[in-house]
């Protein structure tokens, strides 16, 4: 079955004259990014397209979300009184699905456990025209990467991870759950337009290195905030020898360094893939718009002038990494990796390696795991570390299955989970973990933060590619080098990997099977959703009151966050996620992983009106009920991670009113204004240092519009005041959410 073929070809059939019309605005070669974007433009009269600077609307071509961010998204939608989605839309029920005893007892498991959230996506699904992927039909990505990316496409989604798509030329942008309530009600995608990074690709990978060790060196090079508001673009004579599913590797990771999004240019193996995967009649299209599918040939002659920063990898002499521990930035060569194990004291002793996650959960992906434990089967070698593996889809299951692969990792004794996120979002039920014991795992996910996958703070999590980590787990240590080092074998010798060998997905002949897991949208349905009033993980949204066009005043401070706060540390994942769809139970865990700046303590904050420490949720409704509104001081970065609006919408449900940051990452800032929170910057830095425990905040905002600075004032305990200056980045448009009260309070008037 070929998803959207009609969609994609009208595309492809106006994509000459679409790029036409902005040619006629603009007089200088396009990059491939701006080619998409542009093809996707609502034209205005008067409007510049300058990078970083300008608001432009976009028409994306198809929206996707997670369950566990669906639910929250549907809820806000459900308030529209809109009867269908505007835009192609797809639920992915991958998130809820634990990792504990395998493949089909833990799918059986969360079906029971879920099915009060099961049921709610698919009957919105239905009422909506929403399609429906159920729980084991695959991780999001995946699915979409197999199933609907198409190049020069469009794709916005409720996960960070949307980007993916880019591995098929498509432009993906993750967004807020708010974001996509909007594009389904027929509006557009308002979006700063990027920055476009360029990434020069030289030469070919070779021996142990893969795509993997691509994004693990660039972050590295980039941190965690070096391709805010930008999107990365790959090109060079390297592309052409990455597959498909690696150019998804590499773009998926990009999220971690802050990329709106990133993107591949139209090559041999995108067509590959396209064939590989039932759909060669896109494959052919594709083919014969190549030239559009790239950028200009003057960008690539002179890459310096038309993307705003270049970076060269040269891919000949790349080595395999490993980052981490505790942030996906920290960019280590596997031949340093010794050096710093020593240096940083680092638990050595590999308790578990773990494949999977939408960064690497591919056949070919697999296949090079297959291949390495074959070669260790015949070398006489056995897993001293725990081996957990998640294939990407339940295509990706099929075929492997199917080909005996699967019971190749139940003969070494790995264990085989669920076609979902399971331990790379914390759904990893993890025996022993709550004891908070010192330990390393590594694995081929995406992000390593603290506590991100089994909850212990203190499990140092390291990132690399899906040949390493099991290599990995043959030897059991970090200190380990497959390229070079020997291991002693059941029989007393010393023995030493080959090189790993992948191998293409063979073409998927059996959508039948595919289609089994899949419900197509309803039409005409105009079923009532109904929710129990008495749940605990499902509760209507009420509005969230709007501004009253006065100046904020006599504000308390909440909490004063010291260093890395990412949404993981606003809101949980893990057991959190059952309340996903109930604001005021998921408001539990607000900021209960946030480091307090003034005793360096989790979730331990002073209440100033009674002067006791308690837990932050506590002492924020205790503020709410005494109706006194409070604000969130926070460090550089804020909210980096997950597109996870609740993130936003706890704090806002418990009466925070700003949040003053040295930085913030994009998604969450604008999650942060969608939902009526005053999000801000200080003007210096430096300013940070003066917030103290026990003050009052006036912040004067009478006046409020864009470009314009805000005056505060800070009242200390001894009475002593000082006055800031703090910045902001709403435009017009997103004032008019604040004064509303919220975006979708704004929705609700225009619409009547």
């Amino acid at each position: 079955m070929i998803f959207d073929f009609d969609i994609i070809r009208n595309f492809y059939s106006n994509l000459k004259c679409k790029l036409g019309k902005v040619r006629n605005r603009i007089a200088y070669p396009m990059t491939y990014s701006e080619k998409v974007l542009f093809s996707h433009l609502l034209i205005e009269e008067n409007t510049n397209y300058i990078r970083h600077e300008s608001y432009l609307n976009f028409f994306p071509d198809r929206l996707a979300m997670q369950d566990a961010t669906a639910q929250m998204t549907l809820l806000q939608f459900m308030q529209t009184g809109i009867q269908k989605t505007e835009i192609p839309t797809t639920v992915h029920c991958d998130h809820l699905i634990k990792a504990e005893n395998g493949f089909d007892l833990d799918l059986e498991k969360s079906i029971q456990e879920n099915q009060e959230i099961y049921s709610f996506l698919k009957s919105a699904s239905n009422k909506y025209g929403i399609g429906f992927w159920k729980p084991g039909s695959g991780i999001i990505h995946q699915v979409i990467l197999e199933n609907y990316a198409f190049p020069g496409g469009m794709i916005i989604g409720t996960d960070s991870h949307t980007p993916n798509s880019g591995g098929l030329g498509m432009l993906g942008i993750g967004i807020g759950g708010a974001d996509a309530v909007e594009v389904m009600s027929g509006s557009f995608l308002e979006l700063k337009l990027p920055k476009i990074i360029g990434v020069d690709l030289k030469g070919k990978l070779s021996g142990w290195a893969s795509p993997k060790d691509i994004i693990l060196k660039l972050s590295g090079i980039l941190g965690v905030t070096g391709a805010t508001n930008s999107i990365i673009e790959y090109f060079g004579d390297g592309v052409e020898s990455i597959s498909c599913t690696g150019k998804a590797t590499i773009c998926n990771m990009g999220a971690e360094i802050g990329a709106t999004s990133s993107l591949f240019p139209y090559d041999i193996k995108m067509k590959d893939f396209l064939y590989r995967s039932g759909r060669n009649k896109i494959a052919k299209i594709a083919d014969e718009m190549k030239d559009f599918l790239k950028a200009d040939k003057e960008v690539y002659q002179n890459p310096c002038v038309y993307y705003d920063k270049v970076i060269r990898i040269d891919l000949t002499s790349l080595e395999p990494h490993i980052n981490g521990p505790f942030t996906p930035d920290r960019s280590i060569p596997i031949s340093n990796m010794k050096e710093e194990v020593y240096k940083n004291n680092w638990p050595s002793k590999i308790e578990v390696g773990l494949i999977g996650s939408c960064a690497n959960s591919s056949y070919e992906d697999i296949s090079k795991v297959v291949s390495i434990i074959e070669q260790a089967k015949k070398k006489k070698l056995k897993i001293v570390s725990e081996f957990l593996i998640t294939p990407g889809s339940n295509r990706i299951y099929q075929i492997l299955e199917k080909q005996g692969l699967i019971s190749i990792f139940h003969s070494i004794g790995a264990k085989v989970f669920s076609n979902a996120c399971g331990p790379c979002i914390g759904q990893w039920k993890r025996k022993g973990s709550h004891n908070n014991l010192r330990n390393t795992i590594i694995h081929s996910f995406n992000r390593n933060f603290s506590s991100r996958n089994d909850g212990n703070p203190k499990t140092h999590a390291f990132i690399a590619s899906p040949e390493i980590v099991t290599a990995f787990i043959f030897s059991g240590y970090l200190t380990f080098d497959p390229r070079k080092d020997f291991i002693k074998n059941e029989m007393g010798e010393y023995v030493k990997f080959d090189e790993p060998i992948s191998t293409n997905m063979p073409l998927f002949k059996s959508p039948k099977n595919m289609v089994l897991e899949y419900e197509p949208p309803q039409k005409n349905n105009v079923e009532n959703i109904k929710i129990d009033f008495n749940s605990d993980r499902l509760q209507i949204l009420s509005p969230f009151p709007c501004w009253d066009g006065d100046n904020l005043l006599n504000l308390k401070l909440l909490i004063k966050i010291k260093g890395k706060c990412t949404t993981d540390h606003i809101s949980m994942a893990g057991p959190w996620l059952k309340y996903r769809g109930h604001i005021e139970n998921i408001s539990e865990n607000l900021l209960i992983g946030a480091v307090n700046s003034f005793n360096e303590k989790t979730n331990r904050i002073k209440n100033v009106i009674t002067g006791n420490y308690g837990l932050v949720p506590e002492i924020a409704k205790f503020y709410k009920l005494k109706k006194i509104s409070t604000l969130i001081v926070g460090d550089e970065n804020y909210g980096e991670g997950s597109s996870r609006e609740h993130a936003a919408m706890e704090p806002r449900f418990l009466g925070v009113r700003v949040i003053l940051v040295k930085s913030f990452s994009r998604i969450h800032e604008i999650n942060l204004k969608r939902q009526g929170i005053l999000a801000l910057t200080f003007f210096d830095p430096l300013d940070y240092k003066k917030i103290q425990e026990e003050d009052t905040f006036h912040f004067y905002i009478k006046d409020f519009r864009p470009k314009k600075n805000i005056n505060v004032k800070l009242i200390h305990k001894n009475g002593v005041q000082e006055n800031i200056i703090v910045k902001h980045s709403y435009n017009g448009k997103q004032i008019q959410w604040f004064r509303a009260g919220s975006f979708l309070n704004f929705l609700k008037s225009i619409s009547q």
